[in-house]
């Protein structure tokens, strides 16, 4: 038993050495790590800053600035490594054997970073537009263009991911692209009513609201004939800022006019004449 307590004190005693070189290697990695960390963050405000001079587009500020985060702690976590006792020839060796491997496990990965570079320097769209991903119908403003996605915030305040692959590689509608946009409306009114007194009403309104663009052709017409009702068109222009609030007032005033004005809007309905037989 003495024997026993004598070597697990050895033992203790000339290990002592090394855990307090590991302890301090550690302490140091954390240093550096840190120091580094604050660093890189110094790195990408300066380079953020002269891009915003640059007037550099915003999600290319987005995209450069996830690129080079990204490659700089790469490098500073390599950096440990090789400084604390990393084999950095063995690793080289590790990952070019390993090439094939990692690229096929990555390969969604690369196809989304492709994909974010390809949007950079086609622009489909930019940071601030609105759109519509026709391949599944996602939809929002687009808030941020990063390395592998791009992030859309809808109407209703949720924020939707999509990898830049996928943005990439299908049909997608830019809704503001431009500065204006044409706004649509439809109202169903009855047979009996007065056709040419609705027509009026609705293009008194649109001539009358403010968001409409007067310079811009504005058109009142039947759309079509529906079983129930005969279906008024209106078409007039408005900025892209002001559409959903344009299309909300108009929507309303219409309604509100033409019952002022006596004028039926009808609900779906069936008639049924019923013959007598004598």
């Amino acid at each position: 038993m003495e024997n026993e307590i004598n070597r697990l004190t050895k033992y203790i005693s000339d290990k002592v050495p090394e855990l307090i070189d590991f302890a301090i290697g550690v302490v140091l990695a954390l240093l550096v790590f840190w120091i580094g960390a604050k660093l890189i963050k110094w790195i990408r405000k300066l380079i953020r800053i002269s891009m915003e001079k640059g007037g550099v587009d915003k999600g290319v500020r987005q995209f450069v600035d996830s690129l080079v985060k990204f490659a700089l702690y790469a490098i500073l976590i390599f950096s440990i490594g090789s400084k604390f006792g990393l084999d950095t020839t063995s690793v080289a060796a590790a990952l070019a054997s390993c090439g094939v491997a990692i690229g096929l496990a990555l390969q969604g990965s690369l196809s989304n970073f492709a994909g974010g570079v390809l949007i950079l320097v086609l622009k489909p769209f930019v940071v601030g537009d609105y759109i519509v991903e026709d391949n599944k119908g996602r939809e929002g403003t687009v808030k941020e263009i990063q390395l592998f996605y791009t992030k859309l915030l809808t109407v209703d305040n949720k924020t939707v991911i999509i990898p830049n692959g996928s943005l990439a590689n299908t049909s997608l509608t830019n809704v503001t692209a431009q500065d204006k946009r044409r706004l649509d409306l439809s109202v169903g009114i009855s047979y009996d009513a007065d056709l040419k007194k609705a027509k009026e009403l609705i293009e008194g309104l649109f001539r009358a609201d403010a968001d409409i663009l007067k310079e811009e052709d504005i058109n009142v017409f039947v759309d079509n004939l529906g079983e129930s009702s005969v279906v008024i068109g209106a078409r007039g222009w408005v900025k892209k800022d002001a559409y959903w609030t344009a299309k909300w007032r108009l929507t309303e005033n219409i309604k509100l006019t033409l019952d002022e004005n006596g004028i039926e809007i009808p609900f779906n309905q069936v008639v049924v004449h019923v013959k007598e037989n004598h």
